[in-house]
């Protein structure tokens, strides 16, 4: 597979001094997202807003907020379940003693997202292929009422206790770590009713939280992320059980690492593609050279300057009966 590029302008080098970008990375922004690459650029440049996600595991969601107004934060209701903005913080919303008990995860608006689009039901077995630190993992528990198992799939010995600890704070009783590549997830033999794959990626997509992402993100870098994806994304997928579900989802703005990663599921496996209600349409661009352009149109993407959150990609598949 070769990595997308196009040609550079004295503009686009500007900006990228401007702002201390890869001119590699502009210009590639430029290409697929034309004028709206510098709505990007300024969105991440004037701060994506902070977000939490409810832990209705342990409080109801309208005690939560008035228990954090009586502390003097300010929280807004978004569009996405059990998330809010917060738009004032008096002191940091990750010291307060309702964080501490697990009442509440701080989570982007778009990492909220790819646990509801799975919509995991109470009893199931669903396995999270990549799962530290556990905001999705924890996510998944509570959608499930704690019922049911959720398979938290780490390889990284270093990432493991975090995701123990929020674990435990959140009080997600249901869930078993492994550790281990997702990649051998198949091994178990497992015939999972859902599967969240979350992918390790470049991280396009989180520029505003780690700005080194802006230099350090090159095309060796593209490739490799995308030939991990492709292989966990199989993985993932076999481990499914007849007419269960997948979600994909990355923190990435790369097609490489998107919409070129499904195409290769849909033809590899037999697999389809369900439409996710959030978001914008995936990118069909000619020179992606996508074998399913129309069925990609069901996946969707999220932009910092559209969704006021990090950029994400998310696709919900299934598997045929």
């Amino acid at each position: 597979m070769r990595v997308l590029d196009f040609p550079s302008s004295e503009k686009l080098r500007d900006i990228a001094g401007k702002y201390g970008y890869d001119e590699f990375i502009l210009r590639r922004w430029m290409h697929f997202f034309g004028e709206e690459a510098m709505e990007i650029v300024r969105a991440f440049e004037e701060g994506i807003p902070k977000y939490i996600r409810v832990n209705t595991i342990k409080i109801e969601e309208d005690i939560l907020i008035e228990r954090l107004r009586d502390r003097g934060f300010e929280l807004e209701k978004t569009d996405i379940s059990y998330c809010y903005e917060v738009r004032e913080e008096p002191y940091s919303v990750g010291a307060t003693p309702e964080f501490l008990m697990g009442y509440y995860y701080i989570m982007d608006k778009a990492s909220c997202i790819p646990p509801i689009v799975l919509d995991p039901k109470p009893g199931e077995v669903v396995v999270d292929l990549a799962s530290s630190p556990g905001g999705k993992t924890t996510f998944l528990s509570m959608l499930m009422g704690n019922k049911g198992v959720v398979l938290a799939v780490e390889p990284q010995k270093e990432r493991l206790q975090p995701l123990i600890d929020n674990i435990h704070r959140m009080g997600a009783m249901n869930v078993a770590v492994l550790k281990m590549d997702g990649r051998d997830v198949v091994k178990l033999k497992l015939r999972a009713d859902r599967v969240l794959l979350d992918a390790p990626c470049t991280g396009e997509g989180v520029i505003h939280k780690d700005p080194s992402r802006k230099t350090d993100r090159g095309e060796k870098d593209i490739l490799f992320c995308s030939n991990l994806q492709r292989e966990l994304i199989l993985a993932g997928f076999d481990c499914l059980k007849e007419g269960g579900v997948m979600v994909y989802s990355t923190c990435s703005l790369t097609p490489e690492e998107n919409e070129m990663v499904i195409d290769f599921l849909l033809e590899s496996r037999d697999a389809r593609l369900e439409k996710v209600d959030f978001g914008n349409e995936a990118l069909t661009l000619p020179e992606l050279k996508l074998r399913n352009p129309e069925e990609i149109k069901k996946a969707s993407r999220f932009y910092p300057h559209k969704h006021r959150c990090s950029g994400f990609f998310v696709a919900r598949i299934r598997k045929s009966e």
